[in-house]
């Protein structure tokens, strides 16, 4: 059976709480880490999240995901965007900051649940803008024992404006971006781009993932209409000794969305899933 604890607060390094989750099997000891990142405009309880987490703790793993400090959410509303003055201060510094947080976290000598766990076995996922994230963090930490990334960019810069509407944010230190489901107008201030130029070497994914000394799977669908399974194949390429793993037909979430109210997962990410652990086990 399955035992979950839902958002445990950690303090962050940028004045905003960190919100974790927890899976795991008791009486087990000793249970290898996942730690899962969510994308952008994402959250922990996103989706099918929450079974993805049950499924990772029923194989064996005790299994961590959290909210990035500055993704939107609150201690009260950890679902969606009640803070968009937060999501606007975000930047990809911040998102390292946190999960190293997580990390230290999770690897503490007074854990709470050090009992079950074995810190010297961890895998990391990350999903879209988490993946690079992860593929980041993995070059740069040697507790990191394998990378799973699932539908991950393989670059953030060409993701900023361009040409006029770069201007125009430069301009006036501020622009939006819908946010398709809820309708919110969410804010990105220019610090954002200003922090990326500020850190661009250690922020390219390409030099991280061809840094990466980690065992690392790639999966991507083939149909994803946000990051393109190019982006996939590019990782691959910076990286020979990882895996590749297309997931034929696939969008960019393996077919669920928020919120998601059955309770077997779509057969997309049920697949991803299946192969994901199968890639995690020591």
């Amino acid at each position: 059976m399955v035992t979950k604890h839902k958002n445990i607060i950690i303090n962050g390094k940028h004045d905003k709480p960190i919100l974790v989750d927890v899976f795991y099997k008791k009486p087990k000891t000793q249970q290898p880490i996942v730690i899962f990142c969510h994308g952008y405009k994402g959250f922990k309880d996103w989706g099918a999240w929450d079974l993805t987490g049950e499924a990772f703790a029923k194989a064996g793993f005790f299994f961590v995901k959290f909210n990035f400090s500055h993704n939107g959410g609150t201690i009260e509303q950890p679902i969606d965007f009640p803070d968009l003055e937060a999501f606007g201060y975000n930047n990809y510094i911040k998102e390292l900051d946190d999960l190293t947080s997580v990390l230290d976290f999770i690897t503490a000598p007074d854990f709470e649940y050090k009992a079950y766990v074995d810190s010297d076995r961890i895998t990391l996922i990350g999903h879209s803008r988490g993946g690079g994230i992860t593929m980041i963090k993995t070059s740069e930490d040697s507790r990191i024992s394998k990378l799973i990334t699932w539908a991950s960019v393989s670059d953030y810069e060409s993701r900023f404006p361009k040409e006029e509407a770069f201007e125009t944010w430069k301009e006036e230190g501020v622009f939006f971006i819908e946010n398709g489901r809820t309708k919110q107008q969410m804010p990105h201030y220019f610090e954002f781009y200003t922090s990326f130029i500020e850190n661009k070497e250690r922020l390219t994914i390409a030099k991280a993932t061809k840094n990466i000394n980690a065992p690392h799977l790639i999966i991507h669908g083939t149909k994803d209409p946000t990051v393109t399974m190019q982006e996939g194949k590019d990782l691959h390429s910076w990286n020979p000794q990882s895996e590749l793993f297309l997931v034929e037909g696939a969008d960019h979430v393996f077919g669920a969305k928020h919120p998601w109210e059955s309770v077997d997962m779509p057969k997309d990410l049920l697949r991803v899933v299946k192969k994901s652990i199968d890639f995690a086990v020591f």
